[in-house]
């Protein structure tokens, strides 16, 4: 499942269990702002989608990701 389309239609899922806003999700959804998650949302989050792509997201990783296009990105780069 290295495809974009695929991982961002398994990613968008994951977030509107967590989107209380019931904001849009596209590529450029920021986690921060559009979302409004604060750290312990984000770390659940990761935590789903390391169990759902069966990776490892370093927090380093983690740090530079700050919306939904840049995870889909980082997603497919490790499943590469």
């Amino acid at each position: 499942m290295t495809d974009r389309t695929e991982i961002f239609a398994t990613v968008a899922p994951l977030i509107e269990r967590f989107n209380k806003k019931g904001v849009a999700i596209t590529d450029a959804t920021t986690f921060a702002g559009d979302l409004e998650w604060d750290s312990l949302t984000v770390m659940d989050f990761v935590a789903e989608i390391e169990d759902e792509f069966d990776i490892i997201i370093t927090m380093n990783m983690q740090a530079e990701i700050e919306n939904v296009g840049q995870l889909v990105d980082a997603v497919a780069k490790l499943k590469g």
